[in-house]
């Protein structure tokens, strides 16, 4: 009994509880949660790497079954659970959770739904190509090795990585008393962010802010505000703030829906969209009608539709507030340094893996120079043989066995035992001339290869351009553009930045209806063509303007009375190419009895850009642009008219462009507006042309860098003539011919300066509308009837001409 009580050990209990956890918690924080800062991999990611590698699965070779890998791994490298090691290897998989995935699947791995992978009995995997980048050189000594869990085997206790794997694909862990969130970054971006840090190793942090901009995460959608950034790239520590990428469509129906195309990173799009119908259900989120997931093999689209009264601005921002359309990313740039866990900034991430590369060059070239000595060693021994070949075979002939003709061979021509050997080993067919020659050639470019090993191992410089070499032949193979957008400076950002920029066609009708659509909505059809229907209007009404303009500017409307109101692009309601848009009335306050007359597209208001208006008499008055910079809601005077004239026109012009004013009876005037002063807002403006009777203004062009002036009448008849031909005088004269109004050919309703690569959108009252390529318009002299243009029934006539703008031109 006494012997049993001698083998108890007494222990105090929270001694016990101390040490055992602390076993425990650094067992979890080496080697398990927590990635390795050279090669970015934790100890489960390495061990499912290496055990593909071993079964020989490179990406160019067949796919095999993942219990057959996920059994090698746990067999040899990993004894814990089979779903710890299945898991791990279907999130290298997926696409939407590692920005560069490392494994090629087949079958079924999940879905940005949450939906679980099939077993791993179904579903086959191989390398992807650019885990080849993480193990390549692994069998040149490159890293160290350890014992597997039972000493049967050895295994890689790090990768020798060429690509920084721990950046671009980030990382996440929970250890005991710490965690790491590392986002993932694009390719591209370190791999410049690297070289310059090569190139000057002091390089300030900022400056490497300028090649690694933000994180990229493999979902897209939109990091809202830099400081997060920022900090988390200066002290380790940062929250970013992400939102999903949303926008607003319009329907025939004059409703509008909310269409969510990208997702903030591991946002789990079932559970959203559950959310957010738990939201309508609950009355927390009004204006919402039906959700629905129109997701395809083509991308992710969740439609958001809106009942007909409700506000997509206000609803797009309950969605951000109570959802996970809006989330922070809280980045802990945790990793281990040397088996130690430290939190690290961008800069200290970088250098650290460039110390990893160097040290893996290092070792490799030191590899192939052992290899290439040995080479040479032995190729050094055949040389002396086939030198001496008559007295090698005679002392291989006298010898009596193996070991002594090897013992004669080394002491007769100073051979050590590897060359004797060698020697001995050799097959007849070397000793053909051809075949000495191929030696003799051989050892010389060994030699050669020793000089270059020896070179780079005994030169820094030269070694640090390899490894940029190697970076940038990473980034030529691998490099693909940004999906994250960075808006800088939150406190700016509004709907607009969820908008696409993208070039619109706006059409206003006689009745005040307005609306845009994409300018790729028409096909070009040749001079003459019968056109398309453009807008579905009420029978009385019919479309009166139509101009192109970027999403992302203001338009500024002008009215008959003088006044202007201004609106955003993107504010105007997208409509088909049938429908007739929303009233004017609902979007600006303006009166009723009000007519639009010109608009101006402006990306901001500026003092170096000026407004140039013409009245329905003659009238031209110049103003600066900033004076419309704080445009009221119910709009501010922008001319004072006189009794009984209207406002025909406004223009954005540079303070010193020609100006052609023309008129309803085909007179035209050109001067520079330089001879027009800078006036307020509320002046009334001088006189620009004389009218002769009858006769009033109908538009005015800023020459800008076009050549030709193109003039329609309302029956369908159009000209080009060179704007050479209008000679430049002074303002107030009575100007020239610019196109014979008659009868047959109608009155001139709208000129436009244009040039060879533009394009005409023509409209009609009856709403048909016609593009065609400008350039299929032959130039003729001013003093002529000009040409058809398009072919109009009897009842229908010419509304309005729009241009539509090549993308490299500022706009009119």
């Amino acid at each position: 009994m006494s012997t049993i009580f001698e083998k108890v050990v007494p222990v105090s209990l929270e001694e016990e509880m101390k040490s055992s956890y602390i076993d425990y918690a650094m067992s979890v924080i080496v080697a398990r949660a927590l990635p390795d800062v050279r090669d970015g991999l934790k100890p489960v990611h390495r061990r499912v790497l290496f055990g593909m590698h071993e079964l020989g699965l490179a990406h160019n070779k067949p796919y095999k079954k993942s219990a057959r890998i996920v059994g090698e791994v746990l067999g040899k490298y990993h004894p814990h659970g089979d779903t710890a090691v299945y898991d791990t290897m279907v999130r290298m998989v997926q696409d939407f959770s590692l920005r560069y995935p490392l494994v090629d699947g087949q079958g079924n791995f999940g879905s940005i739904d949450g939906d679980s992978p099939a077993a791993m009995r179904y579903t086959e995997a191989r390398l992807a190509r650019i885990a080849d980048e993480i193990l390549r050189d692994l069998d040149k000594n490159t890293v160290d090795f350890g014992p597997n869990f039972d000493d049967s085997l050895q295994e890689p206790l790090v990768m020798p990585s060429y690509l920084p794997n721990l950046l671009v694909n980030g990382s996440s862990g929970i250890a005991v008393g710490m965690a790491t969130n590392i986002p993932p970054h694009n390719l591209t971006e370190v791999i410049d962010g690297l070289i310059a840090l090569i190139d000057n190793p002091k390089i300030k942090p900022e400056e490497i802010m300028k090649f690694i901009k933000a994180p990229d995460f493999p979902t897209g959608a939109i990091i809202y505000g830099y400081e997060g950034v920022k900090d988390a790239y200066l002290t380790g520590r940062g929250r970013i703030i992400i939102r999903a990428r949303a926008n607003i469509e319009t329907l025939k129906n004059d409703r509008e829906n909310i269409v969510i195309t990208e997702l903030p990173y591991q946002v789990n799009k079932a559970s959203l969209i559950e959310k957010i119908a738990e939201l309508v259900r609950d009355g927390k989120i009004d204006g919402i009608s039906n959700i629905r997931d129109e997701s395809d093999r083509d991308g992710l689209r969740v439609v958001v539709e809106l009942k007909r009264d409700s506000q997509p601005v206000v609803v797009l921002n309950n969605l951000f507030k109570h959802t996970q359309m809006q989330v922070t990313f809280g980045v802990i740039m945790l990793a281990l340094v040397n088996g130690v866990p430290k939190v690290l900034t961008l800069q200290q991430m970088m250098e650290h893996f460039l110390d990893h590369r160097m040290d893996v060059l290092i070792r490799r070239t030191k590899f192939d120079l052992d290899a290439a000595e040995r080479r040479a060693h032995i190729l050094e021994g055949y040389i002396i043989a086939l030198d001496n070949i008559d007295e090698v075979i005679q002392t291989i002939k006298k010898s009596k066995d193996v070991e002594t003709a090897k013992q004669n061979l080394m002491r007769k021509f100073k051979l050590s035992e590897i060359q004797a050997k060698a020697i001995l080993d050799m097959r007849l067919q070397r000793l053909t001339g051809l075949e000495r020659k191929k030696i003799e050639e051989e050892y010389k470019e060994t030699i050669k290869l020793i000089n270059k090993l020896k070179a780079i191992l005994g030169n820094e410089k030269l070694r640090k351009q390899i490894i940029k070499e190697e970076l940038l032949s990473l980034k030529e193979k691998y490099g693909d553009e940004r999906r994250t957008e960075i808006i800088k400076d939150y406190k700016e950002f509004s709907l607009e930045d969820t908008i696409a920029e993208e070039d619109v066609v706006v059409t206003i009708s006689h009745q005040g209806f307005i609306k845009r659509f994409p300018v790729s909505g028409y096909r070009r059809q040749a001079r003459g063509g019968k056109g398309v229907t453009g807008a579905g209007t009420k029978e009385e009404d019919f479309i009166e303007h139509m101009f192109v303009a970027s999403t992302h500017h203001y338009i500024m409307f002008f009215t008959d009375k003088g006044k202007c109101y201004w609106l955003k692009v993107h504010e105007i309601p997208e409509g088909g190419r049938a429908t007739k848009g929303r009233s004017i009335l609902n979007l600006i306050e303006k009166e009723k009895e009000e007519k639009i007359t010109a608009f101006v597209t402006v990306k901001e208001f500026t003092d170096d850009k000026f407004i140039l208006m013409v009245t329905e008499k003659g009238t031209i008055k110049k103003t600066v642009l900033s004076a419309y910079s704080n445009i009221r809601r119910g709009g501010i005077l922008a001319i004072n008219l006189a009794a009984g004239d209207k406002l025909v026109e406004a223009k954005l012009s540079d303070g010193i462009n020609d100006v052609i004013i023309g008129t309803r009876n085909g007179m035209a005037i050109r001067f520079n507006e330089k001879d027009v002063r800078d006036m307020g807002r509320t002046a009334t403006g001088v006189r620009g042309i004389k009218l002769g009777k009858n006769d009033i203004v109908i538009g005015m062009i800023v020459v800008r860098n076009a050549n030709t002036l193109m003039v329609v009448t309302d029956k369908g008849f159009g000209k080009r003539s060179e704007i050479e031909d209008y000679r430049l005088t002074k303002r107030g004269g009575k100007g020239v011919i610019t196109i014979k109004t008659s009868d047959k050919n109608g009155k001139m309703i709208a000129m436009k300066e244009v040039n060879d690569n533009d394009e005409l959108v023509i409209i009609t009252t009856n709403g048909m509308v016609i593009r065609q390529a400008v350039k299929e318009l032959r130039v003729m002299g001013r003093n002529t009837q000009g040409v058809r243009l398009i072919r109009l029934n009897e009842d229908d006539a010419i509304a309005d001409i729009a241009r539509v703008i090549p993308e490299e031109d500022e706009g009119e």
